[in-house]
C-alpha cells in the first residue's frame, strides 16, 4: 500500500473513467490499470464497476474512497505540522456553509476573523447546493459543514449550535391578506411559490408543515440559489418562505419586499455542525470549528 496508489483511486473516482484519470496523473492507462488491479489484490475486493459509460465505486470503493481522502488529508497535516511544529498554526481546512440558513451570512466574518486569529490557515469555503453537505464530510471531502440536521447519520457527529424559524417573504404590492402580523400556512396554500428543489433541507421543513396542516402549496418555480429566489420575490413573480436571516437579507436588498413570520404552525430547522467521528479533527480544522461556535453564538 502507498499514497500514490489511493490518489489514483480518488482520482479515478473523481473522474468516473480510468482513460480521463490517467491523463489528469499524466500516467499511462496501462500503469493506472495496474495499480487498481494491486489495491484490489491488497483489500481482496472488487473496488470498480466498469462499463461503457465509465466507472463507479462498489460498496468497498465508497469505503475505500472516504478512507483515502481522510488519510491523504491527514498525510498532508502531517506534513505541515511537522515543518511548522512550533509555530503559528496553519494548514487548509475545508469548510461547507449551508447556502439556505444562516450559515451562509458567515462566509466573510469566518474569513475575516480568520485572517486576523490565524492567517496561515487557508480556508476552502464551499457554499454548494448541488451536493449532500453530510456525504462531503463522510467521504473526506470537507471536514467541517454548518448545515441543517440534527444527526441520525453513522459515521458522522452533529453538534446543534441554533434553531432557525422561517419567515414568509413577498413584495409589497403581491395581493395577500397581510394585515402586518403573523400569517399561517392556510393563507399560504393559494400563492404562487418559489422555493429551492425538493431535496433541500428548507424545502424539506416546508413540504412537512404544509402537510401536517392538511394544506397544499403552489409552486410555480424551484430555483437553486437565493439571489435568483430574491429576484423573483422582488420582480413580482411569486413569494418564498425563508429562514429568518434569508428572509432578511431578501428584504435588505428590496425597498419593496415584506416579511411576515409564520404561525400555525411555526417552521424551523436546527443547524448543526457537522464533524466526521472516524477521523482525528486536525489543529487548524480544531480552531475554525471553535470559531464557527464563536460566530453562531452571537447570531
Amino acid at each position: 500500500m502507498n499514497t500514490r496508489r489511493l490518489k489514483s483511486f480518488i482520482t479515478i473516482v473523481d473522474m468516473g473513467s480510468i482513460t480521463r484519470a490517467a491523463e489528469a496523473l499524466h500516467i499511462a492507462q496501462p500503469a493506472l490499470s495496474q495499480q487498481l488491479v494491486s489495491l484490489e489484490e491488497h483489500f481482496k475486493r472488487k473496488l470498480l464497476i466498469r462499463s461503457q459509460q465509465g466507472v463507479v465505486p462498489t460498496e468497498a470503493g465508497k469505503v475505500l474512497y472516504g478512507h483515502a481522502n481522510a488519510i491523504l488529508r491527514q498525510l498532508g497535516q502531517a506534513e505541515t505540522d511537522v515543518l511548522v511544529a512550533g509555530q503559528a498554526l496553519s494548514g487548509r481546512v475545508s469548510v461547507g456553509l449551508a447556502p439556505f440558513s444562516v450559515a451562509a451570512t458567515l462566509s466573510m466574518p469566518l474569513l475575516t476573523e480568520m485572517r486576523k486569529r490565524h492567517p496561515g490557515i487557508l480556508l476552502h469555503l464551499v457554499e454548494s447546493v448541488g451536493q449532500a453537505y453530510s456525504q462531503l464530510v463522510s467521504n473526506g471531502h470537507l471536514e467541517i459543514a454548518l448545515l441543517h440536521g440534527s444527526g441520525g447519520i453513522k459515521g458522522l457527529h452533529y453538534e446543534p449550535v441554533l434553531v432557525e424559524e422561517f419567515f414568509f417573504v413577498a413584495h409589497a404590492d403581491f395581493d395577500f391578506d397581510d394585515e402586518g402580523g403573523p400569517v399561517n400556512v392556510t393563507q399560504l396554500s393559494s400563492l404562487p411559490m418559489l422555493l429551492p428543489p425538493s431535496y433541500n433541507f428548507v424545502r424539506r421543513a416546508i413540504d412537512h408543515a404544509f402537510s401536517q396542516n392538511g394544506a397544499t402549496i403552489n409552486i410555480v418555480g424551484e430555483l437553486e440559489a437565493v439571489k435568483s429566489i430574491a429576484r423573483a420575490v422582488d420582480a413580482g413573480l411569486g413569494v418564498t418562505i425563508m429562514p429568518k436571516a434569508i428572509a432578511e437579507r431578501i428584504q435588505s436588498e428590496s425597498r419593496d419586499v415584506i416579511i411576515r413570520s409564520i404561525d400555525s404552525p411555526k417552521i424551523a430547522e436546527t443547524l448543526s455542525l457537522c464533524i466526521s467521528d472516524r477521523t482525528p479533527m486536525s489543529e487548524p480544522a480544531a480552531a475554525v470549528r471553535e470559531l464557527l461556535l464563536e460566530l453562531t453564538s452571537g447570531l
